[in-house]
């Protein structure tokens, strides 16, 4: 049975004709009338039952070589220019028994081996699978299409690309996968569709009201959307835990919708589940929203503000006083930000392990010492482009953080060797570092860390004015050390 429905459903047409031309030379294999009348109604039969079956939803370009004759092909819908439209097929037929079928070739039948394996293993191969793949997987025969719609394979949707449309993909999979709990999709958790800039807010309607159980959200570079979709989002998903939507410019805040704040309220306190927040990009993101979200998501331990621009000093004293179990945050490029957002920042005290302040430029020496002084638990420091930090601010840093991991401190003209000895003496699980284009630097300092620092693993020096002797020196002493350098003389 197993090689009867493992055969290609693309195939058949093929291997038929190939028996015709074997049967016009033979006379002895004609079927009676009995024979023909049984096969017709066999195949009556057969459509009926297709008929009532759901159909998968398979994301196909219509124009390309893989949509012809209702045939599918492996070639990944991204690589193919066009439109990309969610197509809806029926499911394929069973094998038909006409006597005449069992005269199949030897090397068709040594195609359906595939089929010789187990169930369990064929849904662990699927599971490998992107989404439209899958969807084309359901179209090869009966088994594979029962398989390809298990619904272990079905709690994460995941659709790439700015040509498909990710709308209707939306409710055709959501529609075949509410097919048993009608109207709630009671498997799906995840939702990724990066990316795709044809989403609108028609989409995300579409699984906030199919897929209650939804706990993680990626609408990264989908700029149609806008926060009332967000807002139905998070109010009929009341799992949601992890929600991307970096370069959603048209977002500038995180709410629940007014119908849903006053019937939820008694049950959860207005509060949102959210713990990761991806917000870089949203241009438009003010103290005001970030006031609301932080009103809002009080469980938030990872937070990206990378690039908005309209962020300052304020909006993090909003987010100090609701959001007290921050983790992760980057305020990268927030140019307003200054050492007085340091010093809210720092009251997250030894909760805070990862901070990004790239290219913040009015922080100095003073914004590090609150870091260092009360976050102590710091991990990873991105300060980057910082220039008013100095080697004090490095020292208040190694002697007080001495469990960091990674930093970054690069174009920081006024950090010298002095600084990096600060570091190698007090920081000896220094894993990164990052120098590039520090000006002071020289190939003494180098020597220091790598003399302490043994499990340095990477190291930037680009642009800075350093000796082959010393890069030398680090890979011998730190012997998995990748170096980044701009010395042609070393390589």
């Amino acid at each position: 049975m197993g090689a009867n429905n493992g055969k290609q459903y693309g195939s058949e047409g093929k291997g038929s004709s190939s028996i015709s031309s074997d049967v016009s030379s033979s006379t002895d294999h004609t079927p009676t009338k009995a024979q023909k009348n049984a096969a017709t109604s066999e195949d009556s039969d057969l459509s009926m039952r297709t008929l009532s079956t759901p159909s998968p939803a398979l994301i196909f370009p219509p124009n390309s070589p893989g949509f012809q004759n209702g045939r599918g092909s492996s070639t990944s819908s991204s690589s193919v220019t066009g439109e990309t439209v969610a197509m809806v097929h029926s499911p394929p037929p069973t094998r038909l028994t006409h006597p005449l079928i069992r005269l199949a070739s030897k090397h068709q039948k040594e195609q359906a081996n595939i089929d010789r394996l187990p169930d369990h293993s064929m849904i662990q191969i699927f599971s490998f699978l992107p989404t439209n793949q899958l969807c084309r997987c359901a179209r090869v025969c009966r088994r594979w299409y029962n398989l390809a719609w298990d619904p272990r394979l079905w709690r994460t949707i995941r659709l790439t690309g700015e040509t498909i449309n990710v709308d209707r993909a939306l409710k055709v999979l959501t529609r075949r996968l509410c097919q048993d709990t009608p109207n709630v999709c009671l498997m799906l958790e995840t939702v990724i569709v990066s990316g795709c800039r044809r989403l609108t807010d028609r989409g995300l309607y579409t699984i906030a009201q199919c897929c209650p159980e939804l706990r993680r959200l990626e609408v990264s570079g989908c700029y149609n959307i806008s926060n009332e979709a967000v807002f139905d989002v998070v109010s009929l998903c009341p799992n949601l835990e992890h929600l991307d939507v970096s370069g959603c410019s048209k977002v500038t805040c995180i709410s629940l919708t007014r119908e849903a704040s006053i019937k939820l309220s008694p049950l959860h306190g207005k509060q949102i589940s959210i713990r990761y927040l991806d917000m870089t990009d949203c241009f438009v993101l003010e103290d005001e929203g970030l006031h609301t979200i932080a009103a809002h998501c009080t469980q938030l331990t990872h937070l990206y503000l990378r690039r908005c621009v309209r962020i300052t000093d304020e909006g993090l004293r909003y987010l100090m006083i609701y959001c007290t179990s921050i983790k992760e945050l980057s305020v990268s490029d927030c140019r307003f930000v200054s050492d007085f957002g340091m010093r809210e920042i720092a009251k997250l005290e030894s909760r805070l392990r990862y901070l990004s302040i790239a290219h913040c430029g009015r922080i100095t020496d003073v914004g590090i010492r609150y870091i260092a002084k009360y976050c102590s638990k710091l991990r990873y420091l991105n300060a980057r482009g910082c220039e008013g930090i100095t080697d004090h601010g490095v020292e208040y840093l190694a002697k007080n953080c001495t469990k960091l991991k990674s930093l970054d401190i690069g174009k920081c003209p006024l950090v010298s060797d002095t600084g990096l000895e600060f570091l190698a003496l007090n920081c000896f699980n220094l894993k990164r570092l990052s120098l590039k284009s520090c000006e002071s630097i020289t190939g003494q300092g180098l020597q220091i860390v790598a003399a302490n620092c043994f499990d340095l693993q990477m190291l930037n020096v680009q642009d800075c004015d350093v000796s082959v002797d010393a890069l030398r020196f680090v890979k011998r002493h730190c012997k998995r050390c990748i170096i980044e350098h701009t010395n042609p003389a070393f390589f």
